[in-house]
């Protein structure tokens, strides 16, 4: 019968075993799950590794970095790799294989080698902007218009980040005067918790979806290995699903993130970010008062052309009015000359006709001479009547022709009246304290408009106009 082994002796049979098989240093794949520093400064470690195809753990061991390797391999591994030393990387590290009889076996890390740990990263960045682009929704966030005026400002960002800090100094000091409205979503800007943070501070905003305009993520320099959360798939993949425009300015000249890519504008840093924006809003305040002075010129133009225009109508119609009525006054001359030239012809020719008759009835009676003389008054009398009534008939027809022209005339300047009264209201309409009541406001220097803050010096007065008054600066600082 076999001879009965306490645990301890089975325990030291297998750490024996393992000291014979194992006498050296052996290098070890393995990604990290967890990693704990303590008070002393030794880092303890989960090692796992994971079936390709599942993605289930198959393998698991606890590692030891004691703290005088600790200090010596976390500075190199991060300025190498860039990347902070933290869960989730996959290493290759050089270690002894220990067993202890209560605690089992561990791994006692003695050095590392990052430049695996660099293709095992640039390999995973691949993947992951390969599916992005395999999924078709690489450049969705791109494609999204961004307002031509973006007022309404989303921020995630750390409250106390310099970047932060920088950003609201630049926008809310621009040398315009432009007004912003920006609203911290505060989250975590690296570290384990950075991904699950942002993604949470864009639900949040993704719930005012309808009021911002679009969404800045910014943080302030630092050292490269702090951007690991950044090339992260899922908080990528819900910035290109995002309903907003979303502009990064992380902070890194050099580097640019998977989540920087994605993104519908990258800028470098968050100072450069609030630049682009006021410039945005410089480019739209330049275009509207161009349009202004355009439509004011134009309007000018138009009056001017318009009033010449009336002018010579006026001119015409005075001209036709004096012709017409002179032609009139000739025809009506005319008519009452050849009145009065036809009723002289009938009054001598009815004159010789009773001279004649007075001379062949000079005998005859006295009644007769009566009836006669009674028939010569009547028709003088109708002879008047019939030219009164002519006389009467031509000023009718002249007050009448007069009357129309009057209306014609009216009519017509009544309407280039309304239309001059339209002019002046459309131009009231771009008066330039109308466009002040609407919130916006404009800096002069010596009476001329800063266009740049190329213009302006230290020390400086300028003034600025708003719609109820203005106010003088002086330059202190540029």
């Amino acid at each position: 019968m076999a001879e009965n082994l306490t645990l301890f002796e089975l325990n030291r049979q297998i750490k024996d075993t393992l000291a014979e098989a194992l006498p050296g240093t052996v290098w070890v794949v393995a990604e990290i799950s967890e990693l704990k520093e303590n008070r002393a400064g030794h880092c303890y470690l989960e090692l796992v590794e994971k079936d390709d195809a599942s993605d289930e753990i198959i393998a698991r061991a606890r590692a030891t970095i004691w703290s005088y390797t600790y200090r010596m391999l976390k500075p190199y591994f991060e300025t190498t790799t860039g990347r902070s030393f933290s869960d989730g990387l996959k290493i290759l590290i050089s270690t002894t294989v220990e067993f202890h009889e209560a605690y089992g076996m561990s791994l006692n890390v003695k050095d590392i080698n990052p430049i695996y740990t660099i293709g095992d990263l640039s390999l995973k960045r691949k993947e992951i902007l390969d599916r992005l682009h395999n999924e078709g929704v690489f450049d969705m966030n791109r494609e999204l218009p961004l307002p031509l005026v973006p007022q309404n400002i989303a921020v995630i960002s750390s409250a106390t980040a310099a970047g932060y800090q920088d950003f609201v100094e630049q926008l809310e000091a621009n040398p315009y005067g432009f007004k912003f409205y920006h609203k911290l979503f505060e989250a975590f800007m690296q570290g384990n918790e950075a991904v699950p943070s942002i993604i949470a501070a864009l639900e949040r905003i993704f719930e005012y979806e309808d009021f911002f305009d679009a969404v800045v993520i910014i943080r302030g320099g630092g050292a490269q290995a702090d951007l690991s959360c950044f090339d992260d798939y899922d908080l990528a993949y819900f910035i290109t699903q995002f309903p907003l425009p979303v502009i990064t300015g992380i902070g890194h000249e050099k580097d640019e993130t998977i989540v920087d890519l994605v993104a519908h504008t990258k800028m470098k840093t968050p100072t450069a970010v609030a630049e682009f924006l006021v410039a945005g809003l410089l480019r739209f305040s330049e275009h509207i008062l161009g349009l202004q002075n355009s439509i004011s010129q134009y309007a000018k133009d138009i009056l001017t052309h318009e009033k010449l225009f009336i002018e010579k109508i006026a001119s015409g119609v005075n001209v036709a009015g004096k012709l017409f009525l002179a032609s009139k006054n000739r025809q009506l001359i005319n008519s009452l000359y050849e009145i009065k030239s036809a009723i002289e012809g009938y009054t001598s020719q009815k004159t010789r006709q009773l001279d004649e008759i007075e001379s062949s009835i000079r005998f005859a009676s006295r009644s007769f001479i009566t009836e006669c003389g009674q028939k010569l008054s009547s028709g003088i009398q109708d002879l008047k009547y019939g030219a009164r009534h002519q006389v009467q008939k031509g000023n009718h027809l002249l007050e009448n022709i007069g009357f129309k022209l009057k209306n014609d005339v009216q009519n017509l300047v009544l309407k280039r009246g309304n239309k001059l009264t339209f002019w002046e209201k459309q131009i009231q309409l771009l008066d330039p304290e109308k466009t002040l009541k609407r919130g916006y406001t404009l800096t002069l220097k010596d009476g001329e408009i800063i266009k740049s803050k190329k213009s302006l010096k230290k020390g400086d007065l300028v003034e600025t106009r708003f719609s109820d008054g203005k106010v003088e600066s002086k330059i202190e600082k540029l």
